[in-house]
């Protein structure tokens, strides 16, 4: 048989897949050819930096056959052995029981009988619903789409996501810039070319991007740090981990010890407001509450002094560097990356006050000036703003989506929800309550007070989760196993397309197939939304047309499928589907963006791709420098102000940078915890807590360099085969935890030695990596394992070897007010392991 290559997209970058036989048989990236629009170039001092004719795709992409046919696939329809619709139901076997194999006839029969019997008990509330918070790449596909035009057609308890990769800039950014409708991330239009001209100091605070990619965006922007170390510019990396990227491109490691990076902060202010090193102009015009504020930094009225010393004696950086580091940054333009998705300083407790800290210092040295911003290095590529094709978030056939291509959607009609970092004690122990938006990302009021459940209304009996594995990636998660095993939850569906760590705690299991077994549209990393032209990572903004690479395998079947038959059985399929095809919905999607301006469906389909052109008369836009100068917006970002009377306003309630927020001082004005201004406040799980001396080291747990969240762990065996991910070791694949040589030696500790991490919460077990890249008194290991596995099944609270380190987290959240997570405010103990 001839070879042949489909296109597809996936969450590290567009790839070609190459088929033959019907089976996968490679992966590589996508490369562009003479018919593609020209790549960008940027010339600055002296030089030119074109990007490479190519996706440069995520290290796990390239593994993507082997996730596709991994020993994990869910191969068939599946039901619990022991669970008896009809008799016991038997919760407490969940996670220990096995499966029996059943017919799709069966298994939706038997869900949507289910569904039914819960909804006439007890009302439309009882059902309940998580996904993934991320998903197979496909805009149609993506559970924005297919999976709650179904859950909103039916009625369901929504369980809300919470920004779990930026919870300080959300909850406590925003209160000072705006930037609310981005989640507390700012715009990034034009900083690469600006950093590349005018930047002279790089500073990456608390932020690995070679690790976190702009998100979706692959390798892409790597070659952008190299750029900047072939031109001088030096860079700094602040972290207690000694990350990938700081490896490569630092000039200088600092590391504090975790949760005191506030502290740092305000050390650095004082040397600027002692020293007078800080633009007092752009302050004055720019800023609301600095006076109040400096009289903090200063110690007057009172209060201590922040010192550089003061604040050795708290982060255990010494006094002279934190001084030199003051000093430097403010002699020199520098950009600031905190690469707000995914920073480990903005998952920990009180991580309001360092997200708001970072604004702050760049406001003292203006914000927006050619050189100075807020800048991940990750995203701020040249942008075509006038081509139009939405995100997964923006983009599907629900409404969820913002923008439907559909003729009918429904809102759900249950205002009853969950917040998901809350759900295991939504089911253990209800009532819990909690501050948030009506909806997420369109103001800044976060003070909505939620009760679940609420008053008059069903608890929830019926749990459908759609992807996911979040006893790897939320918190304090033994708490999940024992809601799992309530009988309060009757039933308990699982749809996915793979064995990952809570699916054996499922009911009924449900075979989805993967992106590469369907078709579906998509543009390379763009999220939309609440990540607005995330596609700026990108070298090239591409949109795919996601071709069907081979059938789905054994039994599993697309998701659109999957709800659009399940919708059958409960009398609303025609309106689910529309009677069109999952391809019926492709070619809507390419009708409702800018495609058909610049290439027909018939040879987009047939190419597979489409490379958006760079405007000739392109003007970069640089990000805020719209606000330093005083003139309107004039960046593509969705400001809500853009196009008004307000247009050269910050979208705070003054307008201005706030170092005393209006918002928080008119909404919760004697909040200890978030207070109006922003100061340190010593952590609730950290080296000053009395916990220290039962659990003297400090856990860290940063996004996963080698998995996507926990798409590829467990699942791509290939893995294992990094030490950096998992090491193999008398035939087990073990989670890789790094510790310093000095604590590995005071607990007889070597290089390879399978230990036990623990505390009152919960023990895993891993490998040691003994290692002077993480400071002493700490230790690190990626979250996200995929991979729960408890020596008891079924049992909570069993020790864990698979790696779910989460298990060992707090629950707790980051302050009384802030319903976020902090992962990273975790101590624990680490032994030998002679299991």
């Amino acid at each position: 048989m001839s070879e042949e290559i489909f296109t597809n997209c996936t969450v590290g970058g567009p790839i070609l897949v190459h088929v033959n036989g019907g089976k996968i048989i490679r992966i590589r990236p996508l490369i562009l050819n003479e018919t593609d629009a020209p790549s960008w170039t940027i010339r600055a001092r002296g030089k030119q930096f074109t990007p490479p004719r190519k996706t440069t795709i995520a290290p796990f992409t390239v593994a993507e056959r082997m996730r596709v046919y991994s020993d994990n696939r869910i191969k068939y329809p599946m039901k619990r052995v022991g669970f008896d619709p009809k008799g016991d139901r038997h919760p407490e076997t969940r996670g220990s029981a096995g499966y029996e194999r059943i017919s799709w006839d069966q298994a939706l029969d038997l869900v949507a009988s289910e569904i039914q019997r819960v909804q006439q008990t007890y009302g439309k509330e009882s059902i309940t619903g998580t996904r993934s918070s991320h998903h197979n790449w496909g805009n149609l596909g993506y559970h924005f789409s297919v999976y709650f035009r179904f859950m909103h057609m039916l009625g369901f308890t929504l369980i809300e996501n919470n920004p779990d990769s930026w919870e300080g800039w959300y909850w406590g950014a925003a209160h000072t810039y705006g930037f609310y409708w981005r989640l507390g991330m700012p715009e990034q239009y034009d900083l690469l070319e600006d950093a590349l001209k005018n930047a002279d100091l790089v500073i990456h605070w608390s932020s690995d991007p070679d690790t976190t990619r702009g998100l979706y965006a692959g390798q892409e922007s790597a070659i952008w740090r190299l750029w900047l170390k072939e031109i001088g510019i030096k860079q700094i990396f602040i972290d207690p981990h000694n990350n990938s990227t700081s490896c490569i491109h630092a000039d200088k490691w600092i590391a504090p010890r975790p949760g005191t990076d506030a502290a740092l902060a305000e050390a650095i202010a004082y040397v600027w407001l002692a020293e007078n090193t800080y633009d007092k102009d752009y302050v004055a015009a720019h800023t609301l509450g600095f006076e109040e504020w400096k009289r903090h930094i200063l110690g007057k009225g009172g209060g201590t002094p922040k010192t550089p010393k003061w604040a050795e004696n708290i982060c255990s950086v010494p006094s002279r560097i934190i001084t030199a580091l003051a000093k430097e940054w403010a002699s020199k333009r520098t950009m600031l990356n905190t690469f707000c998705l995914g920073g480990g300083a903005s998952r920990q407790a009180y991580a309001t006050e360092w997200a708001r800290l970072m604004v702050y210092l760049q406001a003292l040295q203006g914000l927006g000036k050619p050189g100075v911003n807020i800048w991940t290095t990750a995203n701020g590529a040249p942008f075509n703003a006038r081509f139009n094709f939405p995100g997964y978030s923006f983009f599907g056939i629900d409404k969820y989506a913002e923008r439907s291509i559909a003729r009918q959607t429904l809102r759900n009609p249950v205002s009853q929800r969950i917040y998901r970092p809350l759900f295991a004690d939504a089911v253990l122990n209800p009532p819990i309550r909690w501050l948030f938006e009506v909806k997420r990302g369109t103001s800044l009021d976060q003070f909505h007070p939620f009760t679940y459940p609420e008053e008059g209304k069903s608890e929830c009996h019926m749990f459908y989760r759609h992807g996911g594995s979040f006893i790897g990636t939320m918190i304090e998660t033994n708490k999940w196993v024992k809601a799992l095993q309530s009988p309060k939850l009757e039933c308990i569906v699982a749809q996915d397309c793979w064995w990952s760590s809570e699916t054996k705690f499922a009911d009924v299991i449900l075979p989805a197939c993967t992106n590469l077994e369907r078709s579906d549209i998509s543009m390379f990393a763009e999220v939309g939304g609440y990540v607005h032209d995330s596609s700026t990572g990108t070298n090239h903004r591409i949109v795919v047309y996601q071709k069907k690479c081979i059938e789905p395998l054994w039994e599993s079947r697309s998701d659109y499928d999957i709800y659009a038959d399940l919708a059958g059985r409960l009398g609303f399929r025609e309106e689910y589907t529309e009677g069109k095809t999952l391809e019926d919905w492709i070619k809507d999607a390419y009708e409702d963006s800018s495609l058909p301006e610049y290439i027909s469906w018939k040879d987009f389909k047939k190419k597979g791709y489409f490379v958006v052109p760079i405007p000739e008369d392109y003007k970069p836009t640089p990000a805020l420098r719209w606000f330093y100068e005083g003139r309107e917006c004039d960046t593509p970002d969705s400001n809500p102000k853009k196009n008004t009377e307000k247009a050269k306003e910050l979208c705070t309630h003054s307008g201005r940078i706030e170092f005393v927020s209006q918002s928080l001082k008119a909404n919760l004005p004697d909040d200890q915890e978030r207070p109006p201004m922003a100061r340190y406040i010593p952590s609730w799980e950290g080296y000053q807590s009395k916990l220290a001396r039962q659990y003297p080291l400090q856990m860290i747990s940063t996004h996963p360099r080698y998995s996507f969240h926990s798409h590829h762990d467990h699942h791509v065996s290939w893995l294992n085969d990094i030490p950096g991910h998992r090491i193999m070791k008398e035939g087990y694949s073990w989670q890789t935890v790094r510790i310093h040589p000095k604590d590995a030696k005071a607990r007889g500790i070597k290089n390879g030695d399978i230990i036990k991490l623990y505390n009152d919460r919960g023990s895993v077990l891993g490998i040691a990596k003994v290692t002077e890249r993480i400071r002493p008194g700490v230790v690190h290991s990626y979250c996200s394992a995929s991979k729960y596995d408890p020596l008891e099944p079924g049992k909570p609270y069993s020790t864990d070897r698979g790696g779910c380190i989460n298990l060992l987290t707090s629950s707790r959240l980051v302050s009384r007010n802030v319903a976020g997570m902090a992962p990273n405010s975790c101590l624990v103990e680490i032994a030998k392991w002679d299991g």
